[in-house]
This record gives C-alpha cells, sequence and structure tokens, in this order.
C-alpha cells in the first residue's frame, strides 16, 4: 500500500535524531522526545491536511523555535493557532510565537490552511530545535549559521535532511526560502546538490513581525504573489 505524503512526514518526523557534534553551549531539542503530546498532534495535523500524494512546493525555514514547532512539531506552528485555524487542540503546552501569528494571517489570505496545506509543505534543514547557552546559562533559540563551527557540525546533517523531505514527494522546480541569511546558506548547499531549479527568497516572518509589522500587509501580498505564481 503507498504510504500518503502525511504518512511518510510522520514516520521521517518519528525517526528524527542528531547525534553528531556540535560547539561549546549549544545543544539540540527534539520536540518529538521532549513531549508525549507533541507526537500525537503532528500526527493529527499531517493526517488531517496531508492524507494524499500530491505533490508540494517546499518552503524551507530555518530551524524550529522552541515556543513554535518546538513544541507543536507543527512548522510555523503555535498551539494558539493550532487550535484556532487547523481545528487541534493542545493541553500540556499554551504557545504564543510570533512566526506564526504572521504565516496563519498570510495562509487566512492565501484561502486557508485546507488550501494551502494542500500546495505547500513547510520544514526545515535542520528540523530540530537549536539552543545555545548565554553568559548567565539560559538556554535561547539559535539559528543553524549563527555560528560557523556550528554549520560545519551540521551541514551534512542538513544535505540529507532535504534528501528525505524531497523523497516525500515534493515538487524542485521552485523552493521558497524564508530568510536572506537562510538562503546564503541553501544556495551553498543547493550549489553542491542542485536540490532545486529556482530559488525564491522571502523575508522571514519573525523578521517581518519584529521590524516590519506596519508594512505586514505588503510582505503578506509579496508572499502570496510569490506562491500563487
Amino acid at each position: 500500500m503507498n504510504k500518503t505524503f502525511g504518512q511518510k512526514v510522520i514516520s521521517f518526523n518519528k525517526n528524527l535524531k542528531y547525534s553528531g557534534k556540535l560547539p561549546k553551549d549549544f545543544s539540540v531539542m527534539n520536540p518529538f522526545l521532549e513531549n508525549p503530546e507533541t507526537l500525537v498532534v503532528m500526527k493529527e495535523f499531517y493526517e488531517k491536511f496531508y492524507n494524499d500524494n500530491r505533490k508540494r512546493k517546499f518552503i524551507i525555514g530555518i530551524n524550529p523555535s522552541r515556543h513554535g514547532a518546538g513544541v507543536t512539531g507543527v512548522p510555523f506552528t503555535d498551539t494558539k493557532n493550532l487550535e484556532k485555524y487547523c481545528g487541534i487542540k493542545m493541553t500540556s503546552a499554551r504557545t504564543h510565537e510570533i512566526s506564526s501569528v504572521f504565516m496563519y494571517d498570510m495562509i487566512e489570505e492565501f484561502g486557508g490552511v485546507e488550501k494551502f496545506y494542500s500546495q505547500y509543505y513547510i520544514n526545515s534543514p535542520f528540523p530540530l530545535a537549536i539552543t545555545r547557552k548565554n553568559k548567565n546559562g539560559q538556554s535561547l533559540n539559535a539559528n543553524y549559521y549563527d555560528d560557523k563551527e556550528l554549520f560545519k557540525c551540521v551541514e551534512n546533517f542538513m544535505i540529507e535532511s532535504v534528501k528525505k523531505h524531497i523523497i516525500l514527494g515534493l515538487d524542485t522546480s521552485e523552493v521558497f526560502i524564508l530568510g536572506k541569511k537562510n538562503a546564503e546558506f541553501i544556495k551553498k548547499i543547493n550549489d553542491k546538490e542542485n536540490f532545486f531549479e529556482k530559488m525564491t527568497v522571502l523575508e522571514h516572518p519573525r523578521y517581518i513581525q519584529q521590524y516590519k509589522s506596519k508594512e505586514k500587509q505588503l510582505y503578506i501580498d509579496k508572499y502570496i504573489l510569490a506562491l500563487n505564481h
């Protein structure tokens, strides 16, 4: 029996593990091991919106944040939007994440979750949350490209991860990359591996919400124009 797109994603997520090296003060958090409910709601999400074998285009984030996919297991989706837009309630955690706010406002204008997720799949080349200890010993969100040594450590894992994503059933004629710095690193990987024919770079939702919130509608229009062409 052929697996649906959603079943393949669930299986990918369940088998995720990073066992490579990391520079001092960095650690990797696997949401699917940290909280049993994450596995439950992630499964529910992919069974609900990806229960078919349609080819989808890939939207690439950086790596999950602790409060978004680091809790729900669904990229750019905090518990608030998971319940409000996707109809999936999480009881063990309540999170609010600013990237998620932009993403779901854009998805609503695109035509809603059913339409959006039937055409697009979002994930990250490093699909686990990365944290870095600061001087006070607090763990803060980190990006895979924040540190040269860190990128060196995770690059091969990222390449393998993109390969696995493509096998799920992705259309590789065009990829949408969120964040200009992210795009520089994905370009390095793509130059070596020739994964995607065309790369379209969009501003990262966190950047928009944090620094360009007055022009938010402009960015929503930009996203929809790029995704609908």
